[in-house]
This record gives structure tokens, C-alpha cells and sequence, in this order.
């Protein structure tokens, strides 16, 4: 009788665990996690529960961000030794606003093979059933504690034309809401996701005003959440000069260099000018813009 394990080679797994329902998990990843020699939690307690659901008695090990550091280097070491090792964080997909990235660089410096297997993810998850455009979007981790931090990446996507996504955790996010008031204005669209595939899923939808209002009506606010943020109403405005004569065409459907064209001649200012704009605009670094305007010319 072939023993189970040895039919997983050695690699380093990120299986992506349940953000709520234990339901919602591959058979692969089951299978996974049942070959592999050791699988490294982020919370050994927190896998323990989905391990013992499914009846899984394979060794765990901590790695958190404490102690990544120092465990990659003996994980990646049980590997080039023939081990195979499953990474996974409390819920989700490894390495997405968890730890991860590390242990994922190391185990690709020593060209130990990485096998994704996907599964659950809160924000994609929460994007598909906000009803905010899904064509482009930007997800950017959590939203930073402190407010000034917090208003300053709000006013570098204030011109943002693509759906933007970010987490927050539950004490912040009447905070967080009354910053975007602030900076992006009431009428903003915004979703709430709120305990996604969870008994008390919620999703509020509607103009960040209101959607505001309704929070601080609660006494608490509580539960994993998800703030997606929509693409600015400027972006909506029809442009005139391309395709067709007498076509409008959406700011967001020019290329970085029709769109610095654009502004030059429209706005009467220079490129440097009219490039920091674009980079505003997209929600992309001034950098990025650059490259993509180096590689239209």
C-alpha cells in the first residue's frame, strides 16, 4: 500500500483555508493538507478547528509575523530536505494582508518549487457581490490606523477610475467612513461587506453619507469587513476626440499617453504636469505611469 504522503512532492503549498464557512474549501486543499509532512498556521489553534472538522491529523507548526523570520529559514531547510510543508493563514489566501511573503521569496531563492491552490478570498469574494464594476479594481490591504495616514491614501485615489478595496477592521470603520466623507464626498458609492459567508453576512451598499448614518446607529460595529470604495464619478464624465467623430469616450478608456495628450492640450500644462495628473487619476504611482507612457511612445 503506497503511503499517502509521498504522493506529495516536496513544495511549499499555499492552500487557501475557509474566511467563514468550513464548506467552503477544495477537495485538493483537503487533500493537501492530509499529505503534506507539516502544515505551518498562522494560529495552530485556529487550523486546529478546520483539521479536526475534516478529520486531518497532520503535524502543524507556528508562523506568524513574530516569528517568520527565523521559521522560514527552517521550513525552507525541512523542504530542500525532502519535506513537503502547506502554508495557511487563519482564512483565505496565504500572503494576502497575512504572512507569507517571506517564507514564499526564501522558498523561491532556493528554487524550491511553490504551488498555489486556490480556493476562498474575503475581497474577491466581497467585490463580486457588491455590484460596483469589477472590469478594474485596486486592492490595497487594510486602510492605515491612524487617521492623517488614513486621509492621505484616501486623497491619492480620489480620482481613482477603477473600484477600490481595502479591509478594516470593525472599530475603525465609522472612522474610516467619516474620512471618506471627508475626502471623497458624501455621494460617493461605497459597499460595507461585513461577515462574508458567515451566519450574519451583511453587505450596505449606497452613498458613503448613508451608508455612514447606518453604522452609527449601532451600538457596535463587529465581524470582518471589507470596504470597497467606487471609481470616481469623474471618471463617469464623457470625453470628446476619440473614435469616432462626435464619440465620447470615458477618461479611464485612453492610454496613459492619449490621456497626457489630452490634458496638454486641453488644460495647458506640461508633461510632467499632465503625467503626476494621470498617475493621480489611476491610482498608480507616478513611476508606473511613466513606464507605461515610455512603453506607448
Amino acid at each position: 500500500m503506497t503511503d499517502a504522503k509521498s504522493l506529495a512532492k516536496p513544495a511549499l503549498y499555499l492552500v487557501a483555508t475557509p474566511i467563514g464557512n468550513l464548506e467552503d474549501i477544495t477537495l485538493r486543499a483537503l487533500r493537501v493538507l492530509k499529505e503534506v509532512d507539516v502544515i505551518a498556521c498562522e494560529d495552530t489553534r485556529q487550523t486546529q478547528k478546520l483539521l479536526n472538522h475534516y478529520a486531518i491529523a497532520t503535524r502543524t507548526t507556528s508562523y506568524h509575523e513574530h516569528n517568520e523570520m527565523t521559521k522560514s529559514a527552517e521550513l525552507v531547510k525541512e523542504m530542500q530536505g525532502g519535506a513537503s510543508v502547506a502554508l495557511v493563514t487563519d482564512a483565505g489566501m496565504p500572503g494576502i494582508s497575512d504572512p507569507g511573503y517571506r517564507l514564499i521569496t526564501l522558498a523561491i531563492r532556493h528554487q524550491v518549487p511553490v504551488v498555489p491552490v486556490p480556493g476562498a478570498s474575503a475581497f474577491l469574494a466581497a467585490l463580486v457581490a457588491s455590484g460596483l464594476p469589477t472590469d478594474s479594481f485596486r486592492f490595497s490591504g487594510f486602510l492605515p490606523a491612524k487617521r492623517g495616514e488614513r486621509r492621505t491614501v484616501l486623497e491619492g485615489v480620489k480620482d481613482s477610475p477603477r473600484t477600490l478595496v481595502f479591509y478594516e477592521a470593525p472599530h475603525r470603520i465609522v472612522e474610516a467612513l467619516e474620512d471618506v466623507v471627508e475626502v471623497l464626498g458624501a455621494s460617493r458609492q461605497v459597499v460595507v461587506a461585513r461577515e462574508v459567508t458567515k451566519i450574519h453576512e451583511e453587505f450596505l451598499r449606497g452613498r458613503a453619507g448613508d451608508v455612514l448614518e447606518t453604522l452609527k446607529t449601532r451600538e457596535a460595529v463587529k465581524g470582518e469587513i471589507t470596504l470597497l470604495i467606487g471609481k470616481s464619478e469623474q471618471d463617469a464624465a464623457s470625453l470628446r476626440g476619440a473614435g469616432q467623430p462626435g464619440a465620447a469616450v470615458p477618461t479611464s478608456k485612453l492610454t496613459v499617453r492619449q490621456r497626457i495628450e489630452q490634458l496638454m492640450a486641453e488644460e495647458k500644462i506640461d508633461e510632467k504636469a499632465a503625467l503626476k495628473r494621470v498617475a493621480k487619476e489611476r491610482g498608480v504611482s507616478k513611476s508606473e505611469a511613466y513606464r507605461e507612457w515610455q512603453r506607448e511612445k
